[in-house]
């Protein structure tokens, strides 16, 4: 879901460990899987979340949003995030945008977005990616970044056999609405009246007899 993060999660972020470098040309950047290195651990940083990267030297990097989502919150979120995203069974798939160093430059690549997916099957038409999540800093949106997450998305869905790429949008952020149109998307709100619903919690333990 592409989105801002919410009311409750607008504490101040710890400054990260180094300074990222000023907003660059495109042709700096690249798009690429998350893949921690062996032996390394997801570990939090005060009110900054560490996502994992294959160009630091831990294997991790600063989370570009400094918030994180509702997981980041608990202790266990360590464990449950690696878990999760980098076990046999991986819930979830995290792609980054990098931006390359320039010429003569010291700093690494310095991760300033992200994309988390993760595959979902349709009744109608098998298999189907879903991006849950997509974030690009805002000093360097408009550069393409996001449409390249998009992009690679989409290509990763069709190495894979997929026949839909799927995603939710809030109803406020129309700019992000234009853009997924604008790439070919189809609002399933407008076509087909789609409504989502979730339960959880109490709801969950509820429908579950626990």
């Amino acid at each position: 879901m592409h989105r801002n993060p919410s009311p409750t999660s607008q504490a101040a972020a710890t400054p990260p460990s180094r300074p990222l470098p000023p907003p660059r040309s495109p042709r700096l950047f690249r798009i690429q899987a998350c893949r921690p290195f062996k032996g390394s651990c997801c570990r939090l940083r005060g009110c900054e979340t560490l996502v994992l990267d294959s160009a630091d030297p831990d294997g991790f990097r600063a989370d570009p949003r400094g918030q994180g989502g509702r997981l980041w919150r608990y202790a266990e979120a360590d464990s449950a995030l690696r878990a999760d995203g980098f076990g046999e069974n991986p819930f979830y798939h995290c792609l980054v945008a990098e931006i390359l160093p320039a010429s003569g430059e010291l700093l690494g690549p310095c991760v300033v977005g992200y994309g988390i997916y993760y595959f979902i099957y349709s009744t109608w038409k098998g298999r189907t990616i879903y991006l849950e999540d997509i974030y690009v800093m805002p000093e360097y949106r408009g550069q393409g970044i996001g449409s390249k997450i998009i992009k690679k998305v989409a290509e990763v869905a069709l190495d894979k056999g997929c026949s839909q790429f799927r995603l939710a949008v809030l109803d406020w952020n129309q700019r992000a609405m234009d853009l997924y149109k604008a790439l070919g998307a189809c609002d399933l709100t407008e076509a087909e009246g789609w409504h989502f619903f979730r339960f959880e919690g109490e709801a969950m333990r509820k429908l579950a007899g626990k």
